[in-house]
């Protein structure tokens, strides 16, 4: 029997953010969560200032990653580590980094659009 990281299979709008998690498809979740075209996952997400590709690596290893990642570092922007830029690149992925309540805005904006967005959001209390 082979066991699959619980998900929602599917990309939605994010309702709600704030004390610790988030608020999607009339879910919620606790903890960080990592959007991509396969769906939303619990993420557990580093420190902000520890943030490399190797917490990312489940974007990288998307059968269609999204063609711009958008990363959530909590309530203050922190820049990651200079492999998440270079993985990016080397996967033809647009990165764009900021504070989370803007990545959540952001995100839902681009969804709307239709365009492929995905994200990392860093739960926020």
């Amino acid at each position: 029997m082979q066991m699959r990281d619980p998900h929602f299979p599917r990309r939605a709008p994010i309702e709600a953010y704030g004390h610790g998690g988030f608020r999607f498809a009339n879910m919620s979740h606790r903890g960080s969560i990592l959007i991509v075209n396969s769906g939303i996952y619990a993420w557990e997400a580093p420190d902000p200032a520890r943030l490399d590709a190797a917490s990312l690596k489940r974007v990288f290893r998307e059968a269609e990653p999204p063609e711009l990642l958008l990363i959530g570092t909590g309530r203050r922007l922190e820049q990651p580590a200079a492999d998440v830029r270079l993985a990016c690149a080397e996967h033809r992925i647009g990165l764009d980094v900021m504070d989370t309540g803007a990545a959540v805005r952001t995100y839902n904006v681009l969804l709307a659009e239709g365009r492929s967005v995905g994200a990392a959001l860093i739960a926020v209390d």
